[in-house]
């Protein structure tokens, strides 16, 4: 499985100048027989900057055009639809991204997405356009778009 970072998402709907949108729609064409996926806390990294410009009806409908267009699983820290208690939750949202925080020096939301992504099943590869952020910090193989389809 391959975990696509927020950045790479947001490129291909917020910036069509950028130098890297031929990679990046590439990238997002090829990864589809890949069993790309996102976390949840990507998914809302996107959906908040994209807030600020989205109609209301094309927020609500993000399924279709970011999930569904790109043949996205979301991936949960646990099942969305499970209670879970409050220690799972602060290990899930507090401890290992803290850990992370402590361990290799990154940002809140890094920290939160890739363990997140280190702890679902299956997954190989995490696809940044800010690996630098991640390389060496995680057990996942971190590449660009660039680096993944060049592989």
């Amino acid at each position: 499985m391959v975990v696509i970072d927020s950045d790479v998402l947001l490129l291909a709907f917020a910036y069509p100048n950028d130098d890297r949108q031929e990679v990046n729609r590439k990238f997002l064409e090829v990864v589809q027989t890949a069993q790309p996926a996102t976390t949840i806390y990507n998914v809302m990294e996107v959906l908040g900057q994209l807030s600020f410009n989205l109609p209301d009806d094309q927020l609500e409908g993000w399924q279709d055009w970011l999930v569904n267009a790109y043949n996205l699983a979301v991936v949960w820290a646990v099942n969305s639809k499970e209670k879970i208690d409050p220690e799972t939750w602060g290990e899930i949202v507090y401890e290992r991204p803290f850990q992370k925080m402590r361990s290799v020096r990154m940002a809140f939301m890094d920290a939160l997405i890739i363990s997140t992504a280190e702890h679902t099943p299956d997954v190989e590869y995490f696809i940044t356009w800010n690996a630098k952020h991640f390389k060496g910090k995680t057990s996942l193989t971190v590449l660009t778009p660039e680096e993944y389809l060049a592989r």
